[in-house]
């Protein structure tokens, strides 16, 4: 049995065309049911629903074959054990820090200075603020990332922006948009060894489909 770990949403939405064109369907719809194993057309290939946020380690450590997730979720995870072949160039969306419409940012992140920050992605934001020198006192918050800045609980934000609508409405702007994202195809290591006449081709069909985009 090979098993693909997805997420909900945006990601699984835009990885079924790319299933479809390697002759994967999924039989089950997850908005219509409670079951978190999706059966497909193939009888050796399943799906199980997790979070997005976890599907780098049930890859990493065999609970999936292989799965679909964000580069933002595999920075943070560290992307230790885990194969990526594939840019699947699918939920596109962009890195950046956010902060309120008055504040000054540029004056706030000059080499030397201090900073304190909301995210959810620490590594990255931790990462981000290094290479600028600035030292980062980093806030973690799981949601409601622009309350942040509007309550003084921090001076900015580090989140994933899309449309920037959720912004505006709250009153605050996109300061320093500094790192692309799109989701990538994960392979559990061992998996690729044992499993390696099916999941090759799986993977170099995903890759054609890929491709033609």
């Amino acid at each position: 049995m090979i098993t693909m770990a997805l997420s909900k949403g945006r990601i699984f939405e835009e990885t079924l065309p790319l299933l479809a064109a390697a002759g994967i369907e999924v039989t089950d719809d997850p908005e219509k049911t409670r079951k978190l194993i999706l059966a497909t057309n193939q009888p050796g290939i399943q799906v199980v629903l997790v979070r997005a946020t976890d599907v780098p380690t049930y890859v990493q450590h065999g609970g999936a074959d292989l799965g679909v997730a964000g580069k933002d979720v595999l920075l943070e995870h560290g992307g230790e054990g885990l194969y990526q072949p594939l840019d699947l160039k699918i939920a596109r969306c962009r890195m950046s820090v956010a902060a309120r419409e008055d504040f000054d940012y540029a004056a706030a992140v000059k080499q030397g200075s201090r900073i304190r920050v909301a995210t959810k992605y620490t590594q990255i934001a931790r990462q981000h603020f290094a290479d600028k020198g600035v030292h980062v006192d980093l806030i973690k918050l799981y949601g409601s990332m622009e309350l942040a800045p509007l309550t003084g609980l921090a001076d900015a934000i580090v989140d994933l922006v899309s449309t920037g609508k959720t912004l505006l409405a709250n009153r605050l702007r996109e300061v320093e948009p500094f790192m692309d994202i799109s989701s990538r195809l994960v392979v559990n290591q061992a998996a690729l060894k044992l499993k390696r006449d099916r999941l090759r081709p799986l993977i170099d069909a995903i890759g054609a489909a890929v491709a033609k985009d």
